[in-house]
């Protein structure tokens, strides 16, 4: 039979055998043979060896300086790996506080909230590396942690979660930058950009990290209230924020208030009691996808705050009560609104959904279903009163910063103590742990949870709002908070970085402050 067939024809198992028989019947097939094997047989010789080598150089001496491996040092790739998941959604939130800044300012404004939400990201992240984490998340004393500098000294893993350390770094890293983004939101328009970045070396390296550590810090005076030795050992209860409607929102929204005092309104803006009405956003589009971007990302702010992929229960409800806190809070929201105004009111409605987010931050662990709906609905109301208390107080909150984060976040601290179901505890890096369940008053719960809520609350609160002050105030001594009379009626794009976010438009005298000079507006002013 002929071994060799046509190019193009499949070979029968029988007529591949009868090939092979008659090369190897050939010298020169049997000497390509030989060379083929004995090239195969070194190539997996040499792999071995380099296995060998480098399994010898990087892990037999790691394992040999401590032959006892300690459980802090054993990473779980699960937990880390869901982490680091997490970090990345969270993260992603800094496009939506982006576009929600952008479309809700002015046209002419743009550029300004672009850049101070980038600098302040890249800024934050320098900062929370050398200091911010150490004085958050390290031990230290019940007010301020002191180790891990520069993450200096760190362990293989943070504390008994099981998470690398760096993956929970990565974490905080877009919690911190988080609330670094809620505080420019209310004061876009009128800021300087050399007094923005000194703001943000006080908030991000200072006032956050370390009035955050009191209730986030393994050793906070209000993480361990209510135990023997510790602040309030008779409340025999401590302060809870699963995931920062405290920490992260009200520490923002309350340094965004202060921010917004200290620089008062921009140029032009007239309030209702004057019989004004606020400056009109420049594009609902950029800032409704903005506030679904952040809708998504706190996929990962609620549900990774546990940490640990293996709470798949816990994972789930607070993924649920998440949802169905938005959805309650959106339809609220637009329903108020429209007694308001007669009208199906889309900014309402996206701060409606944005402050159910954030009121369901903190018992996102801790209720049921039909508790996030009520909390979330309640969020709703809350954020459009709140909008309506600044308005009427004169304080210019461009985006509503201040009621979604700062009143909805003390709301959904305080729910907790309403509506804990007494079924849940903590989650941990193997599952959940429900050993020592929260209630709260609607489930025979009595006042405990709630009075330490509301303790927990009101000093964070307080305490951001009087040190936040002191900062705005010091750093408008310099000169540099509020940007010029002329600078700000000349556009604080142009002004501050040179350049319009829409070159191509033609901006006419509508968009303009009251009273701005023709000269100042372009020689097409009014075309």
């Amino acid at each position: 039979m002929k071994a060799i067939v046509r190019r193009g024809e499949s070979l029968f198992l029988s007529q591949k055998f009868s090939r092979l028989s008659e090369r190897l019947r050939q010298p020169e097939w049997r000497r390509y043979g030989a060379s083929l094997l004995a090239g195969k047989i070194a190539g997996v010789g040499a792999t071995l060896v380099i296995m060998a080598a480098v399994s010898g150089l990087f892990f037999a001496k790691v394992m040999a300086a401590d032959s006892t491996l300690k459980a802090a040092d054993v990473v779980n790739p699960v937990n880390t790996a869901w982490t680091l998941i997490a970090a990345f959604l969270v993260f992603g939130m800094q496009v939506g506080f982006t576009m929600l800044e952008a479309g809700f300012c002015r046209s002419r404004e743009t550029v300004n909230v672009l850049m101070e939400c980038i600098v302040d990201t890249c800024l934050c992240g320098i900062l929370f590396y050398a200091i911010g984490f150490a004085f958050m998340f390290s031990h230290g004393n019940g007010f301020i942690g002191y180790h891990w500098f520069f993450l200096q000294g760190a362990p293989e893993t943070y504390e008994s979660t099981g998470v690398a350390f760096l993956a929970v770094w990565i974490f905080q890293f877009a919690f911190a930058d988080t609330c670094s983004t809620i505080t420019s939101g209310a004061m876009i328009g009128r800021t300087g950009f050399v007094g923005d970045l000194l703001y943000s070396l006080g908030v991000s390296g200072f006032i956050y990290p370390i009035i955050g550590h009191w209730a986030w810090g393994p050793d906070g005076f209000l993480a361990t209230m209510g135990t023997p030795g510790n602040f309030l050992p008779s409340l025999g209860q401590s302060f809870h924020d699963f995931a920062g409607s405290t920490v992260v929102h009200t520490i923002g929204g309350f340094i965004a208030l202060a921010g917004s005092i200290v620089l008062g309104p921009r140029l032009g803006r007239k309030f209702k009691r004057d019989g004004g009405t606020p400056m009109l956003p420049h594009d609902l589009t950029i800032a409704a996808s903005g506030g679904l971007i952040l809708w998504f990302g706190w996929y990962g702010f609620n549900p990774g705050s546990t940490l640990s992929a293996m709470d798949f229960v816990g994972i789930g409800r607070v993924s649920a009560n998440t949802t169905l806190a938005a959805c309650a809070a959106g339809l609220t929201a637009m329903i108020y609104a429209y007694f308001i105004s007669k009208k199906w009111d889309v900014g309402f409605t996206v701060n409606g959904f944005l402050a159910g987010l954030v009121a369901i931050t903190c018992p996102c662990y801790w209720v049921s279903p039909t508790g996030a709906i009520l909390l979330g609905a309640v969020a709703g109301v809350l954020v459009c009163m709140g909008v309506e208390l600044l308005e009427w107080l004169r304080i210019d909150d461009p985006i509503g910063a201040v009621p979604v984060h700062g009143f909805c976040g003390i709301w959904g601290t305080l729910s907790l103590g309403l509506f804990a179901t007494g079924q849940y505890g903590a989650s941990g890096p193997a599952g959940p742990d429900n050993s020592a369940p929260l209630a709260g008053l609607f489930y025979h719960g009595g006042l405990t949870l709630l009075k330490a809520q509301f303790i927990g609350s009101a000093i964070i609160t307080l305490s951001t709002f009087g040190v936040a002050l002191a900062l705005m105030y010091l750093v408008n001594l310099t000169g540099t908070l509020r940007v010029s009379e002329e600078g700000e009626l000349y556009g604080i794009d142009l002004h501050e970085h040179g350049i319009s976010a829409y070159p191509e438009y033609v901006i006419s005298s509508l968009s303009a402050p009251a009273g701005m000079p023709k000269d100042l507006m372009g020689p097409r002013a009014g075309v």
